[in-house]
């Protein structure tokens, strides 16, 4: 994790959580993913006009990850129906982490050393402090829950599928180019089927954001491609997830949700964690 991949992977948290609260603030959800999508898609379409494809080999990652985002994407359209951003989005993105260490473990032989592994584990109990934050005393919402927890589960999956097709891809911007084609264009599609003609008119007063919020996507999921080029998956993720901090600041100074204590503590460890990761063996 050099300071090059951490600043990556940082821009790339804040970036995410701007664009998952750019379409959350679009009331009809499908409208949001649906630009967002078509955003995302145009992006990849524009960028693979310049960049060789992908090798073969990335190929069945690309196919199966981009069926996984379609899944994550119809997932989180749920859970932001169902729930308050700052309470949905820390639980779908806090889930991931430890999830992903597993799974890199177990299907990568990705095993973090000490010092990475305590840094994931400091990292994501601040993750789950935001995401715990708001719950305490009182009822959760179950179905709002279990869709952000499936998200996460979603966000996983996908997260190791990437990281095994853009090693293999040859390069990181050609698979994230034919990845954001894939992956953006199955939503919009299917809007266009159910809405027909009431589309358009739908679509015109959100466009410009929800398509910012496209290109913002692209742009944050293309950092975090690259930065699985260059370090082990585990670590990323967990460092990616610091969006929930950026989501929870957001949720705090444009959606007037309370930021309160435990969200500062948990971007204290969250801090930690990172300081953890970045730990070279030797340096004290």
């Amino acid at each position: 994790m050099t300071p090059l991949v951490v600043a990556a992977v940082l821009a790339a948290a804040l970036t995410h959580a701007s664009w998952s609260a750019i379409a959350h603030g679009i009331r009809d959800q499908l409208l949001a993913f649906t630009l967002v999508g078509a955003g995302g898609a145009v992006s990849g379409a524009v960028l693979a006009c310049f960049v060789p494809l992908p090798a073969a080999g990335a190929w069945p990652a690309l196919l199966g990850s981009a069926a996984l985002h379609v899944l994550y994407m119809s997932l989180l359209m749920r859970a932001f129906r169902l729930g308050e951003f700052g309470q949905m989005y820390p639980i779908a993105r806090g889930t991931a982490p430890l999830v992903v260490t597993v799974l890199a473990a177990v299907f990568l032989h990705e095993r973090p050393d000490a010092w990475q592994l305590t840094g994931v584990l400091v990292a994501s109990a601040g993750l789950v402090g935001v995401a715990l934050w708001g719950m305490w005393g009182s009822t959760p919402h179950w179905p709002a829950l279990g869709a952000a927890v499936a998200t996460g589960l979603a966000i996983a999956s996908y997260t190791v599928v990437d990281g095994v097709g853009v090693r293999a891809s040859g390069s990181s911007l050609s698979y994230t180019a034919w990845l954001m084609l894939l992956e953006g264009t199955p939503i919009p599609l299917y809007a266009l089927a159910t809405r027909r003609r009431a589309l358009a008119a739908q679509l015109r007063p959100v466009a410009a954001r929800g398509a910012l919020g496209g290109v913002l996507s692209a742009v944050a999921y293309g950092l975090v491609l690259w930065a699985q080029t260059r370090a082990p998956l585990a670590p990323v993720a967990a460092l990616r997830e610091s969006s929930i901090i950026a989501g929870a600041a957001i949720g705090a100074l444009f959606l007037k949700e309370r930021f309160g204590w435990p969200r500062t503590a948990a971007a204290v460890l969250m801090v930690g964690g990172i300081a953890l990761m970045l730990h070279q063996p030797g340096s004290g």
